[in-house]
This record gives structure tokens, C-alpha cells and sequence, in this order.
């Protein structure tokens, strides 16, 4: 099974060296980690946040929270309104630096335009972090699709394109993403239970890609394929979508369309 590559938001625990780490060292690792989890909370909510629920759900203390939330407002991180509290103008900013110097953006830009312009589907770029994935990359087909996913948008791995991240789960990340979770419901209405789940990530490892009809949005239609670097682990995905109504018959040919832009991205990453 090829290797994953990925960010991993899951806090990092102690290195397991024999060798027992220093108290104060320890405490000012977690001290440095206290930012990035008022981040995420102010992330994942999406909504203005008191500071009593930062602090809760941060599990941090009241006066703890205070002086992180300070210090990201003072750099741009975090904006204040009233007693409100969302994120900022620097993550934006931040995010574009990325995307103007990534080198796997870098590597995919030409080949999904040359994608789109041979398909004329839509054609997109993402990446896993822990258990989502991120939409980085789009090249719009013409006239573009009445509804499109932001970038940077994360994107459950259970549905859709998607899919080709979770089929090259470890076991345990697999867990991880099924735990408690009986049936995945889709746009369509289908319902399709765990079993059902995982033998299709067996499916999508053995042929190569992802097929989905209806899973994201009713009426919509996804096929996507494996990016590997030249190591073997797998980097991204890359997806063709499409309404039903607008995607060939030969599905076929979409998907060594596919197959040929990710063998292009693979060769120009270094």
C-alpha cells in the first residue's frame, strides 16, 4: 500500500526516547501549542466567539485564553468586535503566500488547465490534513458549475472525491474517521452503511479511482484519481465534476484523463 503524506492537526505527544523529557521543557512546548488550539477553535466554530466558550472549548484557563487571544489580535490573527471574537485578516494572507509558492500548486496549475480544456469539467486539487480534505486548486469548466466549493474549504473524506484519500488510510486513521458512525448519508438520499464504506475504499485502491454520483450534491457527478510523489506516498487527489447531465458517457476516458495529469504532476514535483 503506498505511503500518505499529510498534516496531521492531532496534538504531537512526547518523543518515546527512554530518556525522560525536562518538566519546564515539556510545559513550554504545551505553552507554544496554546495559539494554534485557540486557532483551530476560532476555526472550526466559524462563527464569532465569546471568550468564556474560546476558554471552553480550548480547555484553557479564563486568564490563559485572555492574554493568547491579546497576542493573536495584536498580529492580525484574530479580530475583536464588542465582546466577539473571530479570526482575522493574517490566515488570509498567510494563505495566499502558500498557494503562490506551494509546489505542488505549482505543479498542478498547467496540467488542470490543459485538464479542464480537453474535458471541459471542472477540475480541482486536494490535499488531506488528518481526517478532511482541503481544496487548494480549481480550474473551472465554462460556464462553471452553479455551486463551487470555497478554497480552502475542508471536505469530509466519507464522500465524493474525497474518497481516494480515505482508501489509502492507515487502520487506525480508518477508525478514526468511522468511530461511531453506523451509515454515511448522501446527498442523494442513499444511505450506504460502514461495511459498505470500507469495501469500496478496497475498490478504489484496486481500480485507481474514485467514481461518485450523487454523494456531495444531488445531481452531481465526481470521478477522481491518486497523485503520488516520486517516492511512492501519496500527496493529493485530483477530481474531474460535474452535473450528469454534462459528463460524457464514456466515463472511461475521463478517468485515463486523469490518470495521464497526475502522472504530469508527479513528474514536476521534485
Amino acid at each position: 500500500m503506498a505511503r500518505t503524506r499529510v498534516v496531521d492537526e492531532r496534538p504531537t505527544p512526547p518523543a518515546e526516547d527512554g530518556v525522560r523529557d525536562d518538566e519546564s521543557a515539556l510545559n513550554s512546548a504545551r505553552s507554544l501549542d496554546r495559539p494554534f488550539v485557540v486557532l483551530r477553535v476560532l476555526r472550526e466554530r466559524r462563527a464569532p466567539m465569546r471568550l468564556t466558550e474560546i476558554a471552553q472549548a480550548a480547555q484553557l484557563h479564563l486568564a490563559t485564553t485572555q492574554r493568547i487571544v491579546n497576542l493573536l489580535v495584536h498580529y492580525g490573527y484574530v479580530e475583536r468586535e464588542g465582546f466577539d471574537y473571530r479570526l482575522g485578516v493574517a490566515p488570509l494572507l498567510d494563505g495566499t503566500v502558500f498557494l503562490q509558492t506551494n509546489r505542488l500548486v505549482q505543479a498542478a496549475e498547467t496540467v488542470l488547465g490543459e485538464l479542464t480544456a480537453a474535458t471541459n469539467l471542472t477540475s480541482t486539487l486536494t490535499v488531506r490534513v488528518d481526517l478532511t480534505a482541503v481544496l487548494l486548486y480549481r480550474v473551472a469548466s465554462v460556464p462553471p458549475m452553479r455551486y463551487q466549493v470555497p478554497i480552502g474549504e475542508q471536505l469530509p473524506l466519507t464522500v465524493g472525491g474525497a474518497r481516494v484519500h480515505a482508501a489509502y488510510l492507515e487502520d487506525e486513521d480508518l477508525e478514526r474517521l468511522l468511530e461511531g458512525v453506523d451509515e454515511i448519508r448522501l446527498a442523494s438520499g442513499v444511505a450506504v452503511t460502514r461495511e459498505e464504506f470500507v469495501a469500496n475504499l478496497g475498490v478504489i485502491r484496486e481500480r485507481g479511482y474514485a467514481f461518485g454520483q450523487g454523494q456531495r450534491q444531488a445531481g452531481g457527478l465526481s470521478i477522481a484519481v491518486p497523485v503520488f510523489d516520486r517516492a511512492g506516498e501519496l500527496v493529493a487527489g485530483i477530481q474531474l465534476s460535474a452535473l450528469i447531465e454534462d459528463i460524457p458517457k464514456d466515463v472511461e476516458a475521463l478517468v485515463v484523463e486523469l490518470q495521464r495529469a497526475s502522472a504530469a504532476i508527479t513528474r514536476r514535483l521534485p
